[in-house]
This record gives structure tokens, C-alpha cells and sequence, in this order.
């Protein structure tokens, strides 16, 4: 990946938007001796009427800006805190799924005219009764639409 830049022109100066791959490109660069800055997209100067996202268009807008020192660089944190920071983000979206379908198990029951009377939920007696539901039809009621 690193040997493309390696084969360019020196002086060199390469810069990325940072994104989903995270920072591995901007580390294995530094290891192949390139320098490479990482910049917050959400802070790169883009014109009003810019729609058109092309790879060639963002290419050519980060080189003008980086020469012109107006992007903002983001420090590439070491390996270990980037691993730390994508555990503590899944942790926290398992949660929030976990919630919102601990909120559709008993919408879903209410609408068959089930209601849990218990004192909590999600116990061992909730989670038991849960387990004893059955139901004639596979599919949920119709919600009053109409069918064709």
C-alpha cells in the first residue's frame, strides 16, 4: 500500500480525510519512512454549491488546502487507544441495540393484547414468561392497513 507513495517525486506531502479505515494508512506510511497527516473531514472547507463528490475532485481540493495551510490536522493516536476507542464504540452500540429491542419485545406483545404485570422486567420470571409466548400467526397484525 505505502510502496505507490514511496515511488513519488520528493519533497512529498501526503494527506487523507480521516474515516472508517481509521488511521492504519497514515501508521504503515510513517513505517515506510512517508509522512502523511491526517485531516478531519467535517472541518475541510468545501464550497456551498460543491454536491459533486468525485476520489479525483476530494484529491485535488485537499492538495489545494494543504498547500495553502488550511486544513486541520488530527494527531494518529497510538494503535492501542484506536483498538481502545472501536471497543468502547461497539460496546456502546450493543447497548443501544439491546435497548431498543428490550422496547419492541413488549410493543410487540401489547399489540396482541399483552401486557406483563410483573414489578420489573427482564428478570428471570419476565424473561420466562417471554419464553412461553406463542402465536397463532407467524406474522404481526395489520396495524389497520389495508391489504390488496
Amino acid at each position: 500500500m505505502t510502496e505507490w507513495l514511496r515511488g513519488l517525486p520528493e519533497p512529498l506531502w501526503a494527506v487523507y480525510e480521516a474515516g472508517p479505515p481509521g488511521f492504519a494508512l497514515a501508521r504503515a506510511a510513517e513505517a515506510a519512512g512517508v509522512t502523511v497527516q491526517v485531516v478531519a473531514p467535517g472541518k475541510t472547507p468545501r464550497a456551498a454549491a460543491d454536491r459533486v463528490k468525485t476520489d479525483r475532485k476530494d484529491a485535488e481540493l485537499l492538495a489545494r488546502l494543504l498547500l495553502a495551510g488550511r486544513l486541520t490536522v488530527v494527531p494518529v493516536p497510538p494503535d492501542w487507544l484506536e483498538a481502545v476507542r472501536h471497543l468502547a464504540r461497539t460496546r456502546e452500540h450493543a447497548r443501544r441495540d439491546l435497548a431498543r429491542a428490550r422496547h419492541r419485545v413488549p410493543k410487540l406483545l401489547l399489540l396482541h393484547g399483552r401486557v406483563y404485570e410483573g414489578a420489573t422486567t427482564w428478570n428471570r420470571e419476565h424473561r420466562r414468561r417471554l419464553a412461553a409466548q406463542t402465536f397463532t400467526h407467524m406474522s404481526s397484525p395489520s396495524h389497520g392497513h389495508a391489504r390488496s
